[in-house]
C-alpha cells in the first residue's frame, strides 16, 4: 500500500453557516454551527487515507477535549497518530464562516500547532519510509523546512501547499518537488494575478507547480513542458472548506501510485468536486470508491 507522511496542523474547525458573511463591524444571524475536525495537515491526511493510502500524521494537539476528539477522529479515519504529539495547553482551532454560495473566511489560532518547531525523534525515519511527504504552512516554518530537507535526504517526493501564503525561503524551495498554491496564494507569492504568469514565475524556484483554480479546475506547469489546464467537474458547491486539501491529499496518492500527471490531476479534481457538495472539511472528503464511481459515471 502507498505510504503518505503528513507534517502539519491539526485543528478543531468551529464553523458558522450564514446566508451572507458579515462585513467589518456587522453582526449577522447564522443558521447552523458545527465543530468539525480539521487543520490543513489533518485534512490532507484524511483525504489521502480515504483515497486508499496508508497515512501517518506528524504534528501536535493540546491536552484538552478538542485534542482527544481530534486524535480519535483521525484514528477512526485510518490515520496513524503515533507521531502526533500531545502538549499542555489548547489544541489549534479554525474559526470559519461559510456563506450560501459555499465560500468561506477563516481565522486560524495555532495553539498546539505552534509548538511544532522541529522534527521529534523518529519523525525522520517515518518520512524516509514514505512515498510522499505533504507539507503546509500552519505550523512554524522551521519545522516545515526540517521536514522538507529530511525528505530530500531520503529521496522522498515532497508536496507543499503554501497556505497561509508567506515568504518561502530558498532552503525550503530547494527541497520541494511540487508546489500546490491556489490562485490567490500564487498571486501573493509572485505578484502575478494571472495564474499562468504566476506559475511561470514559480517555476523559477521549483520544478513543478499546480495552481488550483476552484470551479475552473487547475493549471499544471513544469520546467521544459507546455502548461496543462485540467477542468473541474461542474457541481453546485455547498461548502468549499477543505476542497484544496482534498485535492492535494488525493493527488499525492495518485502520483505515489505511479499515475501520470494528467490522470492524477483529473482524479484529484473529481475528489475535490465531491467534497464541495457536502459541509465541513474532513467530514466531506470522499472515499476512493466514491471517486472511482464518479469517474466511471456509475
Amino acid at each position: 500500500m502507498t505510504h503518505i507522511a503528513v507534517l502539519g496542523s491539526t485543528n478543531m474547525d468551529l464553523v458558522a453557516y450564514v446566508a451572507k458573511a458579515p462585513q467589518r463591524g456587522e453582526t449577522v444571524t447564522g443558521r447552523e454551527f458545527r465543530t468539525i475536525p480539521g487543520g490543513k495537515g489533518a485534512n490532507q491526511a484524511v483525504a489521502a487515507a480515504h483515497a486508499g493510502a496508508d497515512v501517518s500524521l506528524v504534528g501536535a494537539v493540546g491536552a484538552d477535549a478538542f485534542g482527544t476528539q481530534l486524535r480519535f477522529t483521525l484514528e477512526h479515519f485510518g490515520v496513524n497518530t503515533d507521531h502526533l504529539r500531545t502538549i499542555e495547553g489548547p489544541s489549534g482551532t479554525a474559526h470559519i464562516v461559510v456563506d450560501d454560495e459555499g465560500a468561506n473566511a477563516i481565522v486560524v489560532i495555532p495553539a498546539a500547532n505552534g509548538t511544532v518547531t522541529s522534527l521529534a525523534p523518529g519523525d525522520e525515519g517515518l518520512i524516509a519510509g514514505a512515498d510522499a511527504l505533504l507539507l503546509q504552512l500552519e505550523i512554524p516554518l522551521e519545522a516545515v523546512v526540517a521536514g522538507a530537507e529530511a525528505a530530500r535526504r531520503h529521496g522522498v517526493r515532497t508536496i507543499l501547499t503554501p497556505s497561509p501564503a508567506q515568504f518561502l525561503p530558498p532552503q525550503l524551495l530547494s527541497s520541494i518537488d511540487l508546489l500546490v498554491p491556489n490562485q490567490h496564494e500564487a498571486a501573493a507569492l509572485t505578484g502575478f494575478t494571472d495564474p499562468a504568469g504566476a506559475a511561470a514565475a514559480l517555476l523559477e524556484q521549483v520544478q513543478e507547480v499546480v495552481v488550483t483554480l476552484g470551479a475552473a479546475g487547475c493549471l499544471y506547469a513544469a520546467r521544459g513542458a507546455a502548461p496543462l489546464t485540467v477542468p473541474a467537474p461542474e457541481v453546485t458547491a455547498v461548502d468549499s472548506t477543505g476542497a484544496g486539501d482534498t485535492f492535494v491529499g488525493t493527488l499525492a496518492v495518485a502520483l505515489a501510485e505511479g499515475r501520470e500527471m494528467p490522470e492524477a490531476l483529473s482524479w484529484a479534481s473529481s475528489a475535490a468536486a465531491l467534497s464541495v457538495q457536502r459541509p465541513g472539511a474532513t467530514s466531506s472528503m470522499p472515499y476512493r470508491s466514491q471517486i472511482d464511481a464518479v469517474r466511471s459515471g456509475s
